[in-house]
Order: C-alpha cells, then structure tokens, then sequence
C-alpha cells in the first residue's frame, strides 16, 4: 500500500498529537487500536501517513525536524509518543500575514509565538515546496482568525494541485467562491472546523437532537470553554474570534427544532488558563420544557485533552480525503464535511452525516 502524503500549516498542538498517533499506531495492530474510529478505510491503515512538508513561523520549530519541532514550546499537548524518529522534513518558515495576533507578545516565552527572523515565504516558495515534495493533501492547522494567511495556503494548493483538510474557522469549503475553484480543478477538499471525536461540539449537537427527538422545547442554551493551550491564548484577541463562534453556533443551531434568538444562545471561547496547557474544559446549560410545558434544565461538565480529541477525526478525514483523490473525485466531499467538520457546506444530523460518510468510504456514495 502506497503512503499518504500530507503538508502541515502550523506546526501546533494539533499538529504533534496527530504525528504522535501516525507513529503510535503504527506499531499496532487492529486488535490493540484503541481511540480509532476505523482502523482501516480503503486499504489505508493510521501508520500509512507520511509527514512530506511542513510549515510554521516559530523561532523554536521553524528549521527542526518535524519529530522535534512538535515537541518545542509553546506546544504543551499530552506526549503519549516521544520516541519518533527523524523524517528528514524540516519545518519551513510560513507566511505570517495575519496569522500571528498582536497581544501574543506580552505573554511569557513558554506560552507566546516568538516569531522566526526569517524572511516570510511568499506564494512561489510555497508553490514550488509543494511541487517538490508531491504531498497529496495539505492539512490547515494555522491559529483562528488567520484569514487572509488561511486563503493565501488555499491559494498556493490549488495551484500545485494540492488537497485541502481544513481543520480552523475559515470558511473555504463552505465558502461558494472557493468550493467552485477546487470544483473546477478536480481537487478535493474536506472542511471547515474540524470536529473533535468527543468534545463540547458534538456533545452539546447530541443533546440537542436528544430534546429535538423526545418533543422538548429548548428556550436557552450555552456553551462555555476555556484551555490553556496557544488555541485559547490567540483567541484572547475577541477579534478573531467571529468565524469561530459562527462554526459552533450554527452546527447547534442546524440541529435543534427550531432555530433559537441570538438571545437564546451562546456558545463561545470564554477564557485562557495557563495551568490548564492542552486540556480543554467546557461548560453546557440547556433549558427547556417538557410534557404541560413543565420547565428542566441539564448542565454538564467535559474535561478532554484538546489536541488528541482533534487527531483523533483528523486521521479519518485524512484517508477519506486521499480515497477521494484515488478515485479522482475533486470538489468538496460533503458526507466527510458534514461528518468530520463543524461548518460544512451544509448541515446534516451526525447519524445521517456518519451513514453518508460509511457509503462514501464503501463506493456506494460518490462524494
């Protein structure tokens, strides 16, 4: 079985749990995989993923190797596998543009970006790493609020005839205008904002579907999070923070009975605790009302380690995207988007997104 071949952008959290999982399980088998979704799609097991390019604008990673720059600072993710050998990939310094908010400076050197003196990559240097190094997909793991950076790295795989994973709140494939140019080249692309395997999203989406299923009215609903990781720490800026609070408003929205006043329901970042490093704590409220319209309300508590919970639907849609590309099926991939992300091109209950997205991997569903 061939390798598939993946460029990074953002050389983060994210980016070290899911090279971690390549090499932890690739030394399991089927029988001893916990944490998986499959094992295997098409063929493709987790250890058949290769890291070929990367990037990043880190002083402390841009220049090392992929296995050592996952572990610099200000990465704070659980290692559940340190010992990776060397790829040969060196990490490349990145296009800044907007990728790199400015509060980010007053904060420690353990916890902020130190931005690499290098000169910036621009579009041909891009282009041309890409052509080189001949990955099949290209992973989007740049910081939210990183739009015109995020369209610049959409721009460059198009050009070099790359496949897109786009993991952050930029919408791209949910965007009309970008979705028709990966259309037009026959390149496939799975987005946006990927969903974590058990986390406040999905979670807070069963819930919701739960009162929406048993006739409960649901009046008032929040969603509140808080980390310590450099995700929750670029997301201080409250700037940046529109197109996230859009991608998790509207994946609850899209599933309750009826669509709740802005009023009625709010689901945000909330906070930056630098104890909590990679570990993600989120607080759900739901109130609504039952049989006689008798009031009830839920409240629960997730705890999860937030990189990991991300890998972990990430090495899916990664061999679900390279499957697409063996079977020269180009455009967005909307059972994959639907299941694997929170703002896909269009919205579907997660049963019927995880049917779409089994017939998909079996041949039965085109795309």
């Amino acid at each position: 079985m061939k390798k598939i071949r993946i460029a990074i952008v953002g050389v983060g959290n994210c980016a070290s749990s899911l090279v971690q999982g390549i090499n932890y399980y690739g030394s399991r088998k089927a029988d001893d995989a916990c944490g998986l979704m499959h094992w295997m799609i098409a063929g493709y097991k987790p250890g058949d993923i290769e890291v070929v390019a990367a990037w990043d604008i880190d002083a402390r990673k841009v220049g090392k190797d992929v296995a050592r720059g996952i572990f610099a600072p200000p990465n704070c993710t659980h290692v559940f596998q340190p010992d990776i050998p060397a790829t040969g990939v060196e990490i490349r310094m990145g296009h800044v543009s907007d990728s790199l908010s400015a509060h980010m400076e007053k904060y420690p050197e353990n916890r902020r970006f130190i931005l690499a003196r290098r000169p910036e990559a621009t579009r041909q240097e891009v282009i041309a790493a890409l052509k080189k190094s001949r990955p099949d997909i290209l992973l989007n793991y740049l910081p939210v609020g990183s739009e015109k950076a995020a369209h610049f790295y959409m721009d460059c795989a198009l050009e070099a005839g790359v496949a897109v994973i786009n993991n952050m709140p930029v919408f791209i494939a949910s965007n009309n205008n970008w979705a028709k140019r990966f259309r037009e080249r026959n390149i496939p692309i799975i987005g946006d904002d990927i969903k974590s395997q058990i986390g406040a999203t999905i979670i807070h989406r069963s819930l919701t579907t739960l009162f929406r299923q048993r006739g409960v009215n649901l009046d008032h609903t929040y969603q509140l999070n808080f980390g310590g990781n450099t995700d929750f720490l670029n997301m201080k800026n409250p700037e940046r923070l529109h197109s996230k609070k859009q991608s998790k408003t509207e994946a609850i929205q899209s599933v309750a009975s009826r669509r709740l006043a802005s009023d009625d329901i709010h689901i945000s970042p909330t906070d930056y605790v630098p104890w909590q490093n990679d570990n993600k704590v989120a607080y759900i409220r739901m109130e609504g009302r039952i049989f006689g319209d008798v009031p009830m309300n839920l409240e629960m508590r997730l705890s999860v380690e937030d990189s990991p919970n991300s890998a972990g639907v990430v090495i899916d849609a990664i061999r679900c995207c390279k499957l697409a590309l063996d079977r020269r099926i180009g455009g967005v991939l909307l059972s994959c988007s639907a299941f694997f992300m929170k703002h896909p091109p269009r919205q579907y209950p997660d049963d019927e997104a995880l049917k779409m997205t089994e017939s998909f991997i079996s041949g039965r569903r085109r795309r």
